[in-house]
């Protein structure tokens, strides 16, 4: 198998024209959207965690995938848990701003999600694989990308250490996050999760900086 994902997904990133008997998905935009991304074992989640922890101003929008649910995890909270078939009917129709395949699954960021945010006066945050990352950032204008990153040594740490994986995909994933490391410079900002606190300290500080720019972000 190609260790890049298998399709773009870009017929999908925009809301569709308009469809006989099915309204077309607009994309209200909230007053930000935050794009963090990073290689697998970068430590985003928690990352992400320590931030909404510090902000009411932000919302984390929950993806949509294929993979089988992990124990613990809850639909809607931690994802939208959908079948090969649900996903390629939600591809057909539009309703995705991006997607990827990705080790065998799938996930993609639903407009439903940013709307459902914008309507709370929410910021939006999208933790993403790089691929999708640059999709939004080509296609959503102001928006803010985010690379969090680490040492090679303490990605292939955390990922042994997450048991989530067989062998053969932590080594799929430390291929590809070596691969994905070489993509920081395409991004605003760059964190290195070297320190959990430090780092949070500074996406917090990336966070303030930003919202307090002026403007509403559009789908271009």
């Amino acid at each position: 198998m190609s260790d890049q994902p298998v399709e773009d997904g870009r017929r999908a990133l925009r809301p569709p024209a308009r469809r006989a008997g099915r309204p077309a998905p607009a994309l209200s935009a909230p007053q930000k959207l935050f794009v963090v991304t990073g290689p697998s074992g970068a430590g985003k989640g928690t990352l992400i965690k320590g931030l909404l922890e510090r902000r009411s101003d932000l919302e984390l929008a929950v993806s949509a995938t294929t993979r089988p649910r992990r124990p613990g995890e809850v639909e809607g909270t931690d994802y939208y848990f959908l079948s090969e078939e649900e996903f390629n009917r939600l591809v057909e129709a539009g309703q995705f701003l991006e997607y990827v395949t990705f080790l065998h699954q799938r996930s993609g960021t639903l407009f439903s999600e940013l709307e459902r945010i914008a309507k709370k006066g929410k910021a939006c945050l999208l933790e993403l694989e790089p691929t999708g990352a640059l999709r939004v950032r080509d296609l959503v204008s102001g928006s803010v990308t985010i690379f969090v990153t680490a040492p090679i040594e303490e990605l292939e740490r955390r990922l042994r250490e997450r048991a989530t994986e067989s062998a053969g995909e932590i080594e799929e994933r430390l291929k590809l996050a070596r691969e994905h490391q070489q993509l920081a410079g395409e991004f605003d900002y760059v964190v290195v999760n070297d320190d959990v606190e430090r780092a949070v300290d500074e996406l917090d500080g990336i966070v303030t900086k930003e919202v307090q720019t002026t403007g509403r972000l559009s789908a271009t």
